[in-house]
């Protein structure tokens, strides 16, 4: 008889814990939850936490200090209690700033900008529209230092891909997808021997150390460039 009455207790206790498990109260997996914390990774989730869990003690602190100036008091005290709570405002501004995220998840951080280097391929004109449609540009080269940057990253791979040069506008005339014209000290970058405009090449790639012109209509890996997010705090 005790067994049985310790058998109860058992199927009591699952049923129990299977009435209080999620899906009872209406939780579901968000869709591409999973994904979002992969791109994350372990720490950077838990940083996302702290992250939230600062931004509501800070929103707590702001509605206390309403209330606090709301209540009369000697001042002194009031004084005191204001510069307390602007104290831990200022702190909880500092720990923000350590947890910003200058770029993207997948994308490259350098020189104040992001670069996102893509895993499929398109023509030229394509790439353009895919940085577009997240607010970039298909890479506008600005210095030495950035080029030889793109280099390095690119030398990783086997595959050509698209830089926002071409001469559309017009034959021989090499323009940014900024309008910019590209400065006479960028002619080096070229490979040897381009670009030579050979059955209407009319768009530029990286290609081994150096740029090539090639036709637009090919498929290549891209890079896109955006500005990156300001961690100062201001």
């Amino acid at each position: 008889m005790a067994q049985q009455i310790g058998s109860l207790e058992d199927e009591d206790l699952i049923l129990s814990s299977n009435r209080l498990s999620p899906p009872a109260f209406g939780f579901q997996q968000i869709p591409g939850f999973k994904t979002f914390t992969g791109c994350l990774g372990p720490g950077r989730a838990s940083q996302v936490l702290l992250l939230f869990s600062f931004t509501l003690f800070a929103g707590l602190l702001v509605a206390i200090l309403v209330q606090v100036s709301n209540i009369p008091r000697p001042q002194g005290l009031e004084h005191s209690k204001q510069k307390e709570i602007y104290q831990e405002l200022t702190q909880l501004k500092s720990g923000l700033a350590r947890l910003c995220r200058p770029c993207p998840c997948e994308w490259t951080f350098f020189l104040g900008n992001c670069y996102f280097f893509s895993n499929s391929q398109r023509n030229w004109h394509e790439s353009v529209i895919a940085c577009q449609d997240v607010g970039a540009q298909l890479v506008v080269i600005k210095s030495a230092e950035e080029q030889n940057f793109l280099q390095l990253q690119i030398s990783k791979s086997n595959h050509f891909s698209w830089i926002g040069l071409s001469d559309l506008k017009h034959e021989g005339t090499w323009h940014w997808v900024d309008n910019s014209t590209l400065l006479t000290s960028f002619q080096e970058y070229w490979n040897k021997g381009e670009p030579n405009s050979q059955g209407e090449e009319d768009c530029a790639e990286f290609k081994g150390k150096g740029w090539n012109d090639s036709k637009c209509g090919n498929s290549n890996l891209w890079i896109c460039k955006k500005p990156a997010v300001s961690c100062s705090g201001d």
